[in-house]
Formats: structure tokens, sequence, C-alpha cells
């Protein structure tokens, strides 16, 4: 199993949740948050004086899959966040040693 961690647009998370959708996803977490990457924040301005904005808001998508449909997930990110520019976004895998659904007491892949 593994774990998808995306940090997105916030105006694209819309997009990336359809994709997901599509691609048989019946799960995430979502939070908002704030970062900066090569990005390196955004310039203002406010009754004339100007100032940067270095942490830009960002959404941050939590999925967990089974191996085998790690790569049908990661396109669908890919394709609901691409704008093209910089501040797209990352996404990041990680190995996931198990799952365990509270409810059932199902285990592994039974409980993703």
């Amino acid at each position: 199993m593994k774990r998808i961690v995306a940090i997105i647009r916030q105006e694209k998370f819309d997009d990336v949740k359809r994709a997901l959708m599509e691609a048989g996803c019946d799960g995430m977490t979502v939070t908002e948050v704030k970062g900066r990457g090569s990005q390196k924040g955004i310039r203002q301005s406010y009754r004339g004086s100007s100032y940067c904005v270095d942490l830009i808001p960002k959404t941050r998508i939590e999925i967990v899959v089974k191996d085998e449909g790690l790569d049908l997930f990661v396109d669908a990110i890919k394709k609901g966040a691409h704008t093209g520019n910089i501040g797209d976004g990352k996404i990041f895998i990680q190995p996931v040693e198990n799952v365990i659904r509270i409810r059932t007491g199902e285990e592994g892949d039974d409980a993703v």
C-alpha cells in the first residue's frame, strides 16, 4: 500500500477531486495549508503599499491506495492539478505498512 500526499493550488482542488473520483477514489483527507517552494511567494499591493506574501495558501490531499492503483491515482492528480505554471504543487508517495479499519477490525488491503 502507498500513501499519496499532494500539495496543490487551492483553485485546482475541484478539478483534482473530480479526476480522483472518476479514477475510483472513494475517500481522501483534505487540509488547507500554507507553504512555499520554488514559487517563493507572491507580491501584492494594498492601498499603494507593496508587500510579499511568502507563505502561499495551498490544499493538501492525502489518500492511501493499493499498490496496483498507484499510477492511476497519481495520473489523476497530475491531470487535475496541472496549469504549467510555477506553483502547481508536488506529489509525495510513501509506503504504508498497515491499515486498520477501526469499525470492523479489517487490516491491510481489505481496510483500504
